[in-house]
């Protein structure tokens, strides 16, 4: 019975659920909101890498790692929404930290690798987007127009 479910949509469905609710989570609780709690002192020199400022990285990080991730935990424009934090956390392991020792990269490369799946395989159906999609008529199920 354990084999049967395990193969089952719905297992995969529980663990993009499990791998959205965690990786969002952790990201808001210990890269996000610390950065937020600390923005007076960020703003004027947290690490610029696309040339835009100190501040506008700081708000697109924060935007980034809070918003995108609040998105991610609620399974709303789930692929949309896992692309952002990927790029956040590329340019954090390889340009931010692009020569530090794989030790410092290694949690980016691993949040980034997390992002991209769920960029590819969408939040399931225990998801806002699920439910959307849900209600929404499939093609093959269209009426004609006129009738």
């Amino acid at each position: 019975m354990l084999q049967r479910w395990l193969k089952s949509e719905r297992s995969l469905d529980v663990a993009l659920l499990w791998l959205r609710v965690t990786s969002a989570s952790i990201m808001i609780a210990a890269h996000g909101w610390p950065k937020v709690l600390r923005f007076e002192r960020l703003w004027d020199r947290f690490p610029d890498p696309l040339g835009i400022g100190s501040a506008a990285s700081v708000l697109c990080t924060i935007g980034t790692e809070v918003g995108c991730a609040l998105l991610l935990i609620a399974g709303l424009y789930t692929r949309l929404a896992a692309l952002p934090l990927a790029f956040t956390m590329a340019i954090a392991a390889f340009v931010v930290h692009g020569a530090d020792p794989w030790s410092k990269k290694e949690l980016a490369v691993l949040y980034m690798v997390v992002f991209l799946t769920l960029s590819v395989t969408g939040a399931g159906s225990l998801s806002i987007d699920g439910w959307r999609a849900k209600r929404r008529p499939r093609e093959d199920q269209k009426r004609p127009q006129g009738s």
